[in-house]
């Protein structure tokens, strides 16, 4: 059964973004119920190169934001060597853990969180702290492309490093820094997490219930730290393009406090131009004033997301003829509803006949008839409703991905899809320096070919 989204959270509830209210689409459905069939996408073509293939990547990232970003590489076919230090990335110590119940004597293999953020990586084990550990450092960064970190001013300093000092001997180098406010600045050294980053940066605000006796709520998924890895990678992409061009790297300085100050969705407009504040609302954007829900519950304990436009002439049609042929129009066929104004005067009455409407199908029914006739409904789906959406398994979205223990899981693959290039092979997150003699005796593969990659 589907709980209510308007029930108060215990843990982090779901990010209230919701579909726009603009005119309605007519694209066709894109879920469906859940379904075994298996997917039906054609295996792609044998041999063709992958976006980011012969790219070479050294992670020193610590959190999910420089996971998030090194993964996106990985997927994409750079080789990734995640460096950690001998106890390990701290995020291995993030649950929920693998099979359940309290984490072990040692859980930094079992940190599902870890696994999810760190597919396609090797894991090196280098002591960066030492002397000699700098050393093998610098010997691995003098052939890499891209050096991935996450840290603040005084801890590159306690480190007796810096992040132009990593380019030393490799002029090519470009290293990406995703930290909480940056390199410079009177904030330059604080700490933060995912709930202060969205808190400071605005969009918390927006995140939450019509009910403002209950705090903003965070959206869950790490939504502050994956912003900040989007941003780093359109820099990193601007920065790979200049080397093209002249041969040299940089630095790219990327603040989570920049990158949600600018992603604060409808409050910055609101409050550039006709100087007013938003206020969150419950599954809608956030508005000036409050608008009409857009929840509807359905018969089979579902919910849908349906946006009841009354002023424009279409929609209302197509919506009016629905009602006529369930049987529920009522008196929404008297003539005088065929005045905007009035159909605007009576949404409230409106509103209460819909929501017995909708009381009277499935979901899953009335979200493929709605968009049959051109109407803005959606499912509100639960993440684990994804895994059996029929859509997504026709595309091959989630990949199998080997344990190396003999389970096999679904991962969500790459959100892209080009015509001539594919995604890397997916592979299982590394144990904590599984790959350590080998990046040791052989840090990077032969490069590739001229020709055979996208760089």
């Amino acid at each position: 059964m589907v709980t209510a989204p308007t029930d108060p959270p215990t843990t982090d509830s779901p990010t209230t973004d919701s579909p726009t209210t603009d005119s309605p689409t007519t694209d066709a459905p894109t879920t469906d119920a859940p379904t075994t069939d298996a997917p039906t996408t054609d295996a792609p073509p044998a041999g063709r190169p992958t976006p980011y293939g012969g790219l070479k990547v050294v992670e020193l990232a610590g959190d999910p934001g420089g996971e998030s970003l090194g993964k996106l590489l990985g997927t994409l076919g750079a080789d990734v060597v995640k460096v950690e230090l001998p106890e390990g990335a701290p995020t291995r110590q993030v649950g929920p853990w693998a099979g359940g119940g309290p984490p072990d004597a040692d859980p930094r293999d079992r940190s599902l969180s870890f696994w999810f953020y760190n597919v396609n990586k090797r894991s090196a084990v280098i002591d960066y702290r030492t002397s000699d550990g700098r050393a093998v450092l610098r010997s691995l960064l003098a052939d890499a492309d891209v050096a991935i970190a996450t840290w603040r001013p005084s801890e590159w300093e306690a480190l007796g490093l810096h992040p132009e000092a990593l380019r030393a001997g490799n002029e090519r180098l470009i290293v990406a820094n995703l930290s909480p406010f940056g390199l410079d600045g009177p904030w330059s050294d604080m700490l933060s997490s995912d709930l202060v980053g969205l808190a400071l940066g605005g969009p918390l605000n927006s995140c939450g219930y019509d009910d403002h006796s209950i705090p903003p709520i965070r959206p869950g998924g790490d939504q502050g730290y994956q912003s900040t890895a989007s941003f780093a990678h359109i820099g990193l992409l601007l920065a790979l393009l200049q080397r093209q061009q002249t041969g040299v790297g940089q630095v790219i300085d990327v603040a989570m406090h920049d990158c949600l100050s600018v992603s604060a969705e409808l409050a910055n407009p609101y409050w550039f131009y006709p100087r007013v504040l938003v206020h969150r609302q419950t599954c809608r954007h956030a508005q000036p004033t409050r608008t009409q829900s857009a929840l509807f519950a359905s018969s089979d304990d579902g919910w849908l997301y349906f946006v009841l436009i009354t002023a424009e002439e279409r929609p209302w049609r197509n919506l009016l003829a629905w009602m006529v042929e369930k049987g529920v129009a009522a008196d929404l066929v008297d003539p005088a509803y065929d005045d905007p104004s009035y159909r605007l005067a009576q949404f409230p009455h409106i509103q209460e006949l819909v929501e017995v409407f909708f009381l009277l199908q499935t979901a899953h029914e009335a979200y493929h008839e709605g968009q049959s006739r051109g109407l803005p409904i959606g499912v509100i789906n639960a993440p684990e409703d994804l895994l059996g959406d029929r859509h997504l398994e026709s595309r091959g979205f989630f990949v199998p991905v080997d344990d190396g223990a003999g389970q096999v899981g679904l991962y969500p693959g790459t959100p892209f899809r080009f015509s001539s290039l594919d995604p890397a092979v997916p592979t299982r997150a590394p144990r904590l320096g599984e790959h350590s003699a080998e990046v040791r005796d052989h840090p990077w593969p032969p490069a590739i070919p001229e020709g055979e990659t996208t760089l």
